[in-house]
């Protein structure tokens, strides 16, 4: 590690006194948040709920330390979840546990193969489409728990967004949900109420979590079973870490290392399935929470790790009475802070595509629960909407020189695979000038659908009778048409 790096490393970590508290005191909100996703996602993929709050303790450890976003909050929560439901009905628990090393392995080969190049494929859109999607997600996540309730909860949620809005018109000495958590446990255990507790939603763990490896043949067999869901898992569990690390980016107006975050989730994933959890990944709805009330550095991230297992054992009893309202106002709050209003306002005045890639992202997201679904609809609609935008921009003039007898094609714009078929059929194939000259002096050869394009014009031109010249091809095309058209025989610039 460079100096530099060790400076900017130790600052992530140590910013001041006051930044210190901001960030413990954020990160204590982050682990409420945490609770009540784990251990609802703990359900969908059909594991005891200790199995997922362990593994987002052993997560939340080993992702401060070793990630490369500060401030971000990862755990046992998300599609993956959905990813490793199917494998957990199939062939149980111990065949999970070995999907989880094995998933944490490929996504540290992913972060050393710098990977993570690939969300620069991900638009503008789609990431607002993600963002809004989650933000009705976690909304929805909430309403179960506000369904079959008497005026009591509905009274206790009312009060904590009470508490979580106006609050921080008074102080933010003190985030507003962990006030919200506090005054509302203690009005539930002061006057008791028909009311949901954290102890519904499922057993809290007794102990700390073991070193364990998983109990399977070490065979090939084993491995065929494994490695599909593993690497669904892994591809899972980086889409959406990169895209919270996007949007914390976004948030806090910072960079961070999308390599580092790769090779740090995978660390913190085989860290995961050695103490018996499930694989995870960055949850945005807490990471957002955490930036929201002041989260900067890693602090908030260990904060967040290491206050979980504080709840979850020693803290056990009193984490047991907190009434599951607090935490349906936190989570209410966190979705109306995650959700872009501005892009509805942008739905008028943006390109119609950039609002259907939008639209459609939330639409699947929200239709199939599945993050990665959502953003693979909205990556493919922008790739054809940009081919579309690229190939209107392919122009072709043509020229006739009576004295010469020669046609002149004037290509400029792009040639690729989407506009290669366009580029040939401007060509009169049938042309009974007595020459030809092609001028790609304006255009840019990208593939092999391209030079064959353009080979197939020059030889059917040629088998007619005529002659054909080709001009004005820069470097990069001609090396392109050397290579997969040599018979061609062009004239570069």
């Amino acid at each position: 590690m460079t100096s530099s790096s060790l400076a900017r490393y130790r600052a992530e970590w140590f910013g001041g006194v006051r930044a210190a508290r901001i960030d413990i005191l954020a990160g204590m909100v982050g682990t409420f948040a945490l609770i009540p996703e784990v251990i609802a996602f703990s359900f969908v993929a059909g594991i005891d709920p200790q199995v997922g709050l362990f593994a987002s303790f052993v997560i939340g450890i080993v992702i401060a330390f070793a990630g490369g976003r500060p401030a971000m909050i990862s755990g046992a929560a998300g599609s993956v979840a959905l990813v490793a439901a199917a494998l957990v009905h199939a062939h149980g628990l111990p065949y999970l546990l070995a999907a989880t090393l094995l998933a944490g392995v490929f996504q540290i080969v992913f972060g050393l193969a710098k990977l993570d190049i690939l969300m620069r494929f991900v638009s503008r859109s789609v990431r607002t489409g993600f963002v809004n999607a989650l933000a009705i997600l976690i909304f929805s996540a909430q309403v179960p728990q506000m369904l079959g309730v008497d005026w009591h909860s509905y009274a206790m949620i009312a009060l904590g967004l009470a508490i979580i809005y106006l609050l921080p018109r008074l102080t933010t000495a003190i985030p507003s949900p962990l006030v919200c958590i506090v005054v509302l446990t203690g009005i539930a255990v002061a006057v008791p109420m028909p009311l949901r507790t954290v102890a519904d939603l499922g057993r809290l763990p007794g102990s700390l979590p073991s070193f364990a490896l998983p109990h399977l043949p070490a065979t090939w067999a084993t491995l065929a079973i494994v490695a599909p869901y593993a690497l669904a898992m892994a591809a899972v569990g980086l889409l959406e870490s990169m895209m919270t690390a996007s949007v914390v980016d976004d948030l806090t107006e910072t960079t961070s290392s999308k390599a580092r975050e790769c090779t740090g989730l995978g660390l913190a994933n085989v860290a995961a399935g050695l103490f018996g959890g499930i694989a995870g990944c960055g949850m945005i709805g807490q990471t957002v929470g955490n930036v929201r009330y002041g989260g900067r550095g890693r602090l908030s991230t260990l904060v967040a790790g290491v206050f979980l297992l504080v709840v979850m054992v020693p803290l056990r009893p009193w984490v047991a009475q907190v009434p599951v309202a607090a935490l349906v106002a936190i989570m209410v709050m966190v979705s109306i802070s995650t959700f872009s209003w501005g892009s509805l306002r942008d739905l008028a005045r943006h390109p119609k595509v950039s609002g259907i890639v939008m639209v459609a992202t939330v639409l699947v997201t929200v239709a199939t629960h599945d993050l990665a679904a959502g953003v693979a609809v909205g990556v493919l609609l922008s790739g054809v909407f940009f081919a579309f935008k690229v190939t209107r921009l392919m122009q072709v003039a043509v020229d006739y020189d009576p004295a010469s007898d020669t046609r002149l094609y004037r290509v400029s714009g792009q040639i690729f695979f989407a506009s290669a078929d366009i580029f040939a059929d401007r060509f009169d194939l049938r042309d009974t000038a007595r020459q030809v000259r092609i001028d790609l002096a304006q255009a840019h050869l990208w593939d092999v659908t391209a030079v064959g394009a353009l080979e197939d014009v020059v030889g059917k031109l040629r088998r007619h009778g005529i002659a054909v010249e080709v001009i004005g091809l820069n470097a990069a095309s001609a090396i392109l048409v050397d290579r997969h058209a040599p018979l061609m025989r062009p004239q570069p610039v």
